[in-house]
């Protein structure tokens, strides 16, 4: 991703985007463009970094960055200095280059997105059967299981999937439109031929490996455009902070955490410390990511007529970093889901505490089915409850409500099935096979189709 957004990268397409321009205009007929031209083009398309400092410094003269570019590129092509950047204004390189970027970079997100997906869904097949405490309102709920939960984080980054490859798919390029994207100079340039112009904007759509492009802009395309890319890069961030949190709830549980090395320090005072700082650091990126949204908004909301340059430099700044902190997120999620540590005996021991209160129900109706009162039997358990709630709460100790059923002979009938009502595993409903079906049919699908999208539809940047 950092290559992606590079100096070199972008000056380099800029010269990919010069090269295949002429290449076009050449095909339709442009006798001013020679072979040794295209040749030219062709063997200097990738920038030095001589090329890069000479650029700089023409810059500083003329104060126009992309003219400062067009001079260089011709010292290093000269059979070509007189028709680079021929018909065209800056925004054919820094907005068709833009579009190339944002294509790119979503291609680097949704692989590793999908890498998240498969670990963690290796992790929820794992520990679909492995009953843990529920918790609503952060208060103990109805059981779930270890794996079930996980698959809550995993719909939501399908879902961020979707989204990103939806976007991505979306884009379409620039193309060949001019200063305020009219066409009046490539119209002059073939004598007012308006078949070869709408060819010529095919023509470069195809050679840059695009579907299309957009029917009409100004002198940029629209940027709403980077609202659409950046919107479901801020809805992953918010997918990442809440699983982030999560597991560092769960640390703090000490149920599940994050990977820890065995030479890895928590804190330079507590030496016991095993800090989640993996988590913590997706949540403060997270936050990052989700803010930089509110960047397209604004400057797609303040854009003049048919441009205004104050989107440049907010745009320079805010999309590479979106895309950069969500490619870090997505590396950190990566390293987590790979290596997540579940303790059992500590989810074992939280599930032992809090199921008595919850397997009260059960033992009411097995009472019932043994012939006893339903209404005297919620009393009896009401008063016991209560008593070992005090001891919980007033005198620190555990949840001893089984051992009172125990010494109340009026619970006699079953003292024989209390193991069965108490059983974990009767109380997490269907939530086992959701995690499997989910994972092979939803989950799989949703892979199999990104999978067969990068050998049928991959796109790369032809020259």
């Amino acid at each position: 991703m950092s290559s992606l957004f590079s100096p070199r990268t972008r000056y380099s397409t800029w010269r990919k985007l010069w090269l295949n321009l002429a290449i076009a205009e050449k095909k339709l007929g442009l006798t001013a463009i020679t072979d040794e031209a295209i040749e030219q083009l062709r063997a200097h398309v990738t920038i030095t970094d001589e090329d890069i400092e000479a650029a700089s410094a023409q810059e500083k003269i003329v104060r126009h960055d992309v003219m400062s570019h067009v001079h260089v590129y011709g010292i290093a092509a000269p059979a070509a200095a007189g028709i680079i950047h021929l018909g065209a204004t800056s925004c054919f390189v820094t907005d068709n280059a833009d579009l190339i970027f944002l294509r790119d970079a979503c291609d680097l997100l949704l692989t590793k997105l999908v890498n998240v997906i498969d670990r963690l869904s290796l992790f929820a097949l794992e520990y679909k059967d492995m009953p843990v405490l529920g918790w609503t309102h952060f208060q103990p709920a109805q059981l779930t299981t270890v794996g079930k939960r996980a698959t809550l984080w995993i719909q939501e980054l399908l879902w961020d999937l979707r989204n990103i490859q939806r976007a991505r798919d979306d884009l379409g390029l620039r193309g060949v439109k001019g200063t305020t994207g009219t066409q009046a100079s490539f119209l002059a340039l073939f004598d007012g031929d308006h078949d070869k112009v709408e060819e010529l904007d095919q023509l470069v759509v195809e050679l840059l490996g695009f579907k299309y492009a957009y029917p009409v802009t100004g002198q940029t395309y629209s940027r709403k455009i980077d609202i659409d890319v950046l919107g479901p890069l801020a809805s992953l961030g918010a997918t990442a902070h809440k699983m982030a949190t999560d597991l560092r709830l769960l640390a703090n549980l000490k149920e599940i955490e994050e990977p820890f090395e065995s030479t890895q320090i928590g804190s330079s005072a507590m030496a016991y410390k095993r800090n989640p700082m993996r988590c913590e650091r997706v949540c403060s990126l997270a936050r990052h990511l989700t803010g930089l949204y509110q960047d397209t908004v604004q400057t797609a909301s303040v854009q003049w007529f048919e441009r205004t340059l104050d989107d440049s430099a907010i745009r320079r700044v805010s999309i590479p970093s979106a895309f950069l902190t969500a490619d870090i997120i997505l590396s950190t999620l990566l390293n987590i889901t790979s290596g997540l540590v579940v303790y059992p005996k500590v989810i074992e021991r939280r599930i032992n505490s809090e199921l008595p209160f919850m397997a009260t129900e059960n033992i009411i109706m097995a009472m019932v089915q043994k012939g006893e009162s339903r209404q005297e039997c919620h009393e009896k358990i009401r008063v016991l409850s209560h008593q070992a709630a005090r001891v919980v709460k007033e005198e620190g100790g555990d949840n001893d409500l089984i051992e009172r059923v125990k010494r109340d002979e009026y619970f006699t009938p079953i003292w024989d099935e209390l193991d069965k009502l108490l059983d974990p595993s009767t109380f997490v409903g269907r939530a086992p096979q959701q995690t499997e079906k989910f994972v092979k049919v939803t989950v799989a699908d949703a892979l199999a189709t990104f999978k067969e999208r990068l050998t049928s539809e991959k796109v790369e940047l032809t020259v």
